[in-house]
């Protein structure tokens, strides 16, 4: 669709680089991705994949926030707008607007999977969802914040919970940040790569209509 705004979640897809001339300026990743984006529009669902690490995050975001706002001495709240550009439609997590700077919360499962360093941190896909953030606040900065914190029992069946049961430990032990400083120039590799991924869907759309009226009798 030459409009289609991509989530910022999506973006990080899309900014594979191709693996040979031949795959255009679109990796095969981007295009398996994008047809599944097309497939979700075609047929007016959406292929949310459920998992217990997904439910935690949702169910404990809250409590998640508040471990962020005591370890930084912070008042954010859940950000409940969301915004659009000609490129992009997202709803972020958290937005400090008296700073101009943008926080994501990522729930860890359990400490296992929990960032100890700021390099452990460090995720491409993660990096380019909150690039498209910035664009769409127009802000200087923005955190990924992974928070730890007691996982609900329903959730841990048969793990050990020493791995989930976390109020021992100390709240600013608990809280990992990653701060993703803004840059123009990334942020126009975006807009190309956005621009060639809605000329593909384009292409999908089209040869779903040819492979589908081919199979009409």
């Amino acid at each position: 669709m030459k409009d289609y705004q991509f989530r910022p979640s999506s973006v990080g897809k899309l900014m594979t680089e191709p693996k040979t001339k031949s795959e255009g300026p679109l990796s095969a990743g981007a295009k398996t991705y994008i047809r599944e984006l097309a497939a979700q529009y075609i047929f007016g669902v959406d292929f949310e994949i459920e998992s217990k690490y997904l439910d935690k995050g949702i169910i404990c975001e809250q409590q998640s926030i508040d471990l962020l706002n005591d370890v930084r001495g912070l008042y954010l709240v859940k950000n409940a707008e969301r915004r659009t550009n000609e490129y992009l439609n997202g709803e972020c997590d958290l937005f400090d607007s008296s700073r101009n700077i943008g926080h994501d919360i990522k729930t860890s499962w359990s400490l296992q999977t929990f960032p100890i360093l700021e390099r452990d941190c460090h995720d491409k896909l993660y990096e380019w969802q909150m690039r498209a953030y910035m664009m769409l606040w127009d802000a200087n900065e923005w955190e990924i914040n992974y928070c730890m914190i007691n996982t609900p029992e329903d959730l841990i069946k048969f793990e050990p919970l020493e791995l989930h049961v976390v109020d021992h430990i100390p709240k600013e032990h608990r809280v990992t940040t990653w701060v993703i400083q803004r840059e123009k120039e990334k942020e126009e590799m975006m807009k190309e790569k956005i621009i060639f991924a809605r000329e593909y869907m384009q292409q999908v759309f089209k040869e779903f209509d040819s492979t589908h009226k081919a199979l009409t009798f």
